[in-house]
């Protein structure tokens, strides 16, 4: 049960714990607040009593988990939960065929990918173009943090939505948690996108998060480790090898477990130029496979 609703709301262990924890403790709360508005009033008929406490209870529930939830940190995750219960009571059917319609539109929904990108967008094109046609999984948005960025240019072509973000939103906002579960986005995909990624967003797509890193993790990683920064970094350190690392997105940078890892040799000749050249060969080869085979893993799971 508890791996079902990891899956569901794309948590991991100790989160699930926390959300459930909110849960018992803001029902707990309801309870007790509405027995104690249920005692004030003078009503001693046990039907009525027991009428007004249950509509109590639901007015004052939404209100209890939402208190409880900003000290266990789950504050977004309630507000997103709440908001699509209202969303789903208000439009609810009760048509049987309605219903059928329904459950067969969201079996046959793709599993839609969030493209995260600063820069020209290569890798992005890269998976874009691999994932053409592929059934069950699209790509179903591009987000970026630079107005001028080349990813732009690339998704209007092919005719794919994009988000611009700005710094404030993200990092001190709801990490546009928001915007991507209405877009129904299921899988973001890190492909040259230079912001850490914050703790909100992390924690609402727990384990479907990946990322690229042009080097063979854990060496060469961390904060401003990128692009040209990290080809230097191992040229001056006179490597014989570097790669790419395909890993899980997690709070730390370059931390995430990591998923796959190529190799390319590194001559006497290389330099960070030249580097730079045989990884991105690398990645355009390996990362949108990768990718549908995590996807794939997930879609068997769930």
């Amino acid at each position: 049960m508890f791996e079902r609703l990891q899956q569901k709301w794309k948590v991991n262990g100790w989160r699930l714990l926390l959300i459930l924890v909110t849960f018992a403790v803001g029902g707990s709360l309801c309870g007790y607040l509405g027995r104690l508005i249920l005692n004030q009033l003078t009503i001693s008929q046990s039907v009525i009593r027991i009428i007004l406490y249950i509509v109590l209870v639901t007015i004052l529930w939404p209100f209890c988990v939402i208190l409880i939830s900003i000290p266990t940190g789950q504050f977004f995750f309630f507000r997103s939960y709440l908001k699509k219960m209202g969303q789903r009571i208000a439009g609810k059917k009760t048509q049987t065929t309605d219903k059928l319609i329904m459950n067969t539109e969201e079996k046959s929904s793709p599993f839609r990918i969030a493209v995260f990108a600063s820069g020209a967008g290569s890798n992005a094109a890269k998976i874009i173009e691999y994932f053409k046609g592929k059934p069950g999984i699209e790509i179903g948005l591009i987000v970026c943090n630079k107005p001028e960025a080349g990813v732009l240019s690339i998704a209007q072509k092919e005719g794919i939505p994009t988000l611009l973000i700005e710094k404030e939103k993200f990092f001190r906002g709801n990490a546009y948690v928001d915007e991507l579960q209405h877009a129904n986005i299921s899988f973001i995909v890190l492909a040259g996108f230079l912001w850490k990624v914050p703790v909100a967003l992390v924690q609402a797509f727990s384990g479907h998060i990946v990322n690229i890193h042009p080097a063979l993790l854990p060496n060469y990683g961390g904060k401003g480790m990128y692009g040209m920064h990290v080809h230097n970094a191992v040229i001056n350190a006179k490597e014989k090898e570097s790669g790419i690392s395909i890993h899980f997105v997690d709070e730390v940078y370059d931390h995430g477990a990591v998923i796959y890892q190529a190799i390319c040799s590194i001559t006497d000749t290389d330099t960070p130029e030249t580097l730079a050249q045989k990884i991105h060969q690398l990645e355009h080869a390996h990362y949108p496979r990768v990718i549908e085979e995590v996807i794939t893993k997930l879609q068997k799971r769930s």
